[in-house]
């Protein structure tokens, strides 16, 4: 992975000025420390910080076809590219590098904007045609690679694989969007193109941009698709299992192409631990792994982990995380997030690729990806189960199924059967709700509006959800439930948080690229035609890749329960009491100051954190501590003052 950034004025006559560039390309070093390239010529300007993996000596970029009319700057890695080349050099083109980018520029002097077709891989692109006098930004099929950009006087548009680059860019306005907030209090996550930050858009994933004097255009060069609820194939099982390891197999085996060593994440669940195997089984070397726990029973998986390494006899570096380290890196986390966060999980995974990097790695694979395409989360036992209750509404069985999901939840409560009869009734009935397997969630995110300020209240969540809905596929609704459920959580959580302020900006924040097996583009649309049942078999989840592992696997790994990966939320009053930064930002007069929140409402629930004295606040409460603290932070950090990203730049030009 690196970092890109760059500006172009439709204007020819417009010169760029390269000490800007440089600033921008200086704000993300922590995404490639190795060196720097640029390109700029009148009113174009491009460039790269590199995180040197494939073809080290040769590979720095800019890269460029034969007469250099072609000029390309990515982020990422295009996994087949020894395939792509060879038939390159077949139909006459000539490389000057045996890097990956360089695949790039041929493939696009053969097939235009349709190269993207052709590429398997993770990628943020920026492509400048010469003779054409167009700029074209791409990113990958489901967004694992960032990439940001904005539009000034409908003449200049900056863009960066991070919002601080563009925002070196002078004259880029800062201030969080209202709207932006409005989504992120009720799906999580911005629908793209939308960003937290007004006037910054992202490419949004699976999409490319043409820029040129005739204005820009974005194009959609491939759709998650499922079949239609009663057209799905039937095959038998070993069909499904078989064609499975082969396409999963496959896509490891090219994500471990690298002139670097190799490293994959071990978490205690069969997605990584697949994942590790597979790495063992086609390097039949010994390889490292890397895996944190916590001090919390409740959350650590370590003894899992243990298991999974004395199966494929790995070595495992292994980190715990305390509540002390959390506490340390909440203003990092945001500084790299760039957008308020509703839970505390990436500052663990923060630090455990601080612990890759300290090691001296530069590329872990992890198991991303497996949840959303083969149905493991308990969202998806939820809206099955609804759907079974909803038709018998009077059952007094069919919804005690619901208190089976979550045993980690008020375990201790009495009433713990009728609180979630009441919390999963709610809209029982209203199944034909696009959206009804994620309304629960969404109404229940929306409660933390309650914090806003009066002077920065929103508007009500728009129910007909006409912006998401222009945004998801025309035929979404003639899909089966399930599929609606995973594209869903796929298009929303898995590219917009997942992948972003758990994947990406957590990995590079230490110079360290995650690669995902599960998210090939031939899994994904292999698993995409596997029928539901199979996916969730009963209220078994992820059946299929459980049944195409058995034996590889243990089977104490294979068949145990999901947990799904959380983190304790950070003391607050610690960080209060040792972080004056935290202190200042969650104090009274800064929270009036900002405007964002109710400044009475804010020091209220700070008082219920303080009684608890050390146990778990409500997932409510955790959800909106989280949310206003992040949002004050990112106030801090890029509305405030410039001063943070002047550190970053100081910091990563020491670094270089």
């Amino acid at each position: 992975m690196c970092g890109i950034a760059g500006i172009f004025n439709t204007n020819r006559n417009y010169n760029n000025n390269d000490s800007i560039l440089k600033s921008m390309v200086a704000c993300l070093a922590h995404r490639g420390p190795d060196e720097r390239g640029y390109y700029v010529r009148d009113n174009v300007a491009l460039g790269q910080s590199r995180l040197s993996i494939i073809d080290i000596e040769s590979g720095k970029q800019p890269i460029y076809n034969e007469d250099k009319s072609v000029v390309v700057v990515y982020n990422g890695e295009i996994f087949n590219y020894p395939e792509l080349r060879e038939d390159l050099i077949k139909k006459g083109h000539t490389f000057y590098t045996k890097s990956d980018t360089e695949v790039i520029v041929h493939l696009y002097e053969e097939y235009g904007t349709q190269l993207f077709n052709h590429l398997n891989g993770q990628f943020a692109i920026a492509l400048w045609d010469n003779n054409r006098k167009k700029l074209i930004l791409a990113r990958d099929r489901v967004g694992i690679c960032p990439l940001f950009f904005t539009v000034l006087d409908d003449q200049t548009v900056v863009f960066g694989s991070e919002v601080k680059s563009i925002f070196r860019y002078p004259g880029v306005s800062r201030s969080i969007d209202p709207e932006s907030l409005r989504q992120i209090f009720s799906y999580w996550v911005t629908v793209p193109p939308r960003t937290v930050f007004k006037d910054i858009l992202q490419v949004p994933p699976a999409h490319y941009l043409v820029i040129d004097s005739n204005g820009r255009k974005m194009q959609k060069y491939w759709q998650l698709r499922f079949p239609r609820e009663n057209e799905y194939e039937r095959h038998d099982l070993n069909y499904y299992t078989e064609n499975l390891r082969s396409l999963l197999y496959d896509a490891t085996d090219i994500r471990l192409r690298a002139d670097v060593p190799v490293g994959a994440y071990i978490s205690g669940g069969i997605d990584s631990s697949i994942i590790a195997g597979l790495v063992h089984e086609i390097q039949n070397t010994t390889f490292n792994t890397f895996s944190l726990g916590f001090a919390d029973p409740d959350y650590d998986e370590s003894s899992y982990q243990q298991i999974m390494q004395d199966h494929i006899q790995v070595d495992r570096k292994h980190i715990n995380v305390t509540q002390d380290d959390l506490n340390s890196v909440l203003n990092d986390i945001i500084r790299y997030a760039e957008t308020p966060i509703l839970r505390s999980a990436p500052g663990p995974l923060y630090l455990l690729s601080k612990l890759v990097n300290t090691n001296g790695f530069k590329v872990v694979l992890t198991g991303e990806g497996a949840d959303e395409f083969f149905g493991g989360y308990n969202l998806f036992k939820e809206d099955k189960i609804r759907r079974f209750w909803a038709r018998d509404p009077g059952s007094k069985y069919r919804p005690l199924l619901l208190s089976r999901l979550y045993p980690y939840i008020r375990k201790d409560n009495k009433n713990v059967d009728r609180f979630w009869i009441q919390f999963f009734g709610q809209k029982l009935n209203e199944t034909d709700d696009p959206f009804y397997s994620h309304t629960i969630r969404w109404d229940n995110t929306q409660k933390i509006m309650q914090f806003l300020s009066p002077e920065f209240s929103l508007p009500e969540m728009n129910k007909d959800h006409t912006e998401l809905l222009s945004y998801l596929d025309p035929d979404f609704m003639e899909w089966h439930p399930f599929a609606r459920a995973q594209y869903l959580e796929i298009q929303l959580f898995m590219s917009g948080y997942l992948l972003s302020s758990q994947g990406d900006r957590m990995l590079m924040a230490n110079s360290v690229e995650g690669r995902y097996p599960f998210l090939d583009h031939r899994v994904i649309e292999f698993a995409s035609t596997i029928p539901p049942i199979l996916k969730m078999y009963g209220l078994n989840e992820k059946y299929i890749l459980r049944k195409s592992f058995e034996g590889f696997v243990p089977k104490s790994l294979l068949w145990r329960k999901k947990q799904p990966y959380r983190a304790p939320a950070p003391v607050l009053s610690g960080a209060l009491n040792t972080n004056g930064l935290i202190r200042d930002v969650m104090a009274h007069d800064t929270i009036t100051k900002n405007g964002y929140f109710d400044a009475g409402k804010v020091q209220r629930l700070l008082k219920k954190y303080e009684k608890l004295d050390g146990a778990h606040p409500s997932a409510r409460d955790e959800m909106a501590m989280n949310v206003i603290l992040s949002t004050q932070l990112l106030h801090y950090n890029f509305i405030e003052n410039q001063s943070n990203t002047d550190y970053l730049i100081s910091c990563n030009l020491r670094k270089s």
